[in-house]
């Protein structure tokens, strides 16, 4: 019988997002969007790690200012 796993733990060890690759791609760095989004160094160093999920609502402002398609920070489930 597999061994269930809790859903946050799955989540803890998942990237979601893909924040830091796009952050790349467009030549930008994670302090840049701080500034642009008026959130804290740290608070967008753990969305580009992973440690922490934004809001739904922040992807859609993240794709804003990296004028990206919002499906393009979200790691596919159709792996």
């Amino acid at each position: 019988m597999p061994q269930r796993v809790s859903l946050q733990a799955f989540l803890q060890k998942k990237n979601l997002n893909r924040i830091k690759v796009v952050l790349a791609e467009k030549n930008r760095t994670a302090v840049w969007l701080a500034k642009e989004l008026g959130k804290g160094n740290s608070t967008v160093s753990k969305w580009c790690t992973n440690t922490v999920q934004p809001p739904l609502g922040t992807f859609f402002a993240i794709a804003r200012v990296l004028d990206v398609d919002v499906r393009d920070l979200i790691v596919s489930s159709k792996d």
